[in-house]
């Protein structure tokens, strides 16, 4: 066997050829899924990649971590435009909500005429949060009012941390049928993200509460009271979701004469059921208790409602 000399042993590694680099047709499949702008996509294709050219990792490694902080700055960059923008933002700019429809017509034996109506608004700022839902459901059979309820709420939310708030509420309430012709309650507290998940979310909150009722008989009554609450919303698929509102409101008298004879426990829940039609129009089918502990002479303790509305995002 032929010995090289030894000064000839430098000048064969210099001569020897360099790494291979990445195949053009892996660098396309790459270039191409970061251009679709689908971060799953561009992370499956680097796997494949890898896993097809291992002698080229380094270099892939490279493309990846180049991308990866390349979208960071583009997302720190949307967050800070985001963030400015809520600051700037008027009163009545960022709303979004939900409006809610549905009625139904009978004649012959009966002649019934009955609508359902909901509004749901929302905005979100940097650390608060408005909330205000306006309800009705009226009906007429055989020339006299059979229902007539309509509910207006109003809640403020400051997010004390990630999870923790501080809440207000304003809430108004007429059922003529449930011998109030007006009932006002005023509430603040503390409340609990229990569940903040993408997919799931529950609160729950609790605090004092001041409430007045005008009576169908021409009485009132003011009282002191206790709220507690929770909401719960569940998106079980991209076009099915599962929501849960609850709250109660128990009231004593202002003396400690009058708590027992007095008192008067309210609980209201409606559990819906919603199915995406399009993006922005779904079905939703739900249902109400209403029931109040002590109510006036001729109406009942419970009260329930089933809906099934129209229901369109904005």
């Amino acid at each position: 066997m032929t010995k090289l000399p030894l000064l000839a042993i430098p000048a064969l590694l210099l001569s020897a050829p360099a790494a291979a680099e990445l195949p053009q047709a892996a660098r396309t499949m790459i270039e191409a899924a970061i251009a679709s702008g689908d971060a799953e996509r561009v992370e499956a294709v680097v796997a494949t990649a890898r896993a097809a050219f291992p002698d080229d990792a380094g270099e892939i490694d490279a493309i990846w971590s180049q991308y990866r902080a390349e979208q960071a700055e583009i997302a720190a960059a949307q967050a800070a435009q985001e963030e400015a923008e809520l600051r700037q933002a008027g009163l009545f700019e960022n709303w979004n909500g939900e409006g809610q429809i549905g009625a139904f017509q009978s004649s012959g034996n009966t002649d019934e005429f009955g609508v359902t109506a909901a509004l749901a608004l929302e905005r979100e700022g940097i650390d608060w949060e408005h909330r205000l839902r306006l309800t009705a459901d009226y009906r007429r059979l055989n020339g006299a009012t059979s229902r007539e309820q309509f509910l207006a709420r109003y809640e403020p939310r400051y997010q004390i941390n990630e999870r923790l708030f501080a809440y207000g509420l304003a809430q108004y309430e007429r059922d003529r049928r449930q011998g109030y012709s007006a009932r006002y309650a005023l509430s603040g507290g503390i409340g609990y993200k229990v569940i903040d998940e993408e997919n799931m979310e529950l609160s729950i909150k609790a605090g004092p509460a001041y409430r007045v009722t005008n009576f169908t008989d021409g009485t009132s009554a003011s009282r002191l009271a206790g709220l507690f609450g929770a909401d719960f919303a569940w998106d079980i698929s991209d076009n099915l979701k599962f929501t849960q509102d609850a709250s109660s409101t128990v009231e004593t008298g202002g003396q400690a004469l009058v708590i027992v004879d007095s008192t008067n426990t309210s609980i209201a829940a409606t559990t819906g059921l919603e199915a995406g039609l399009t993006d922005a129009l779904s079905t939703r089918l739900s249902w109400t208790i209403e029931y109040d502990s002590n109510p006036p002479a001729g109406a009942v303790k419970t009260d329930t409602l089933s809906r099934f509305t129209l229901v369109y995002g904005f």
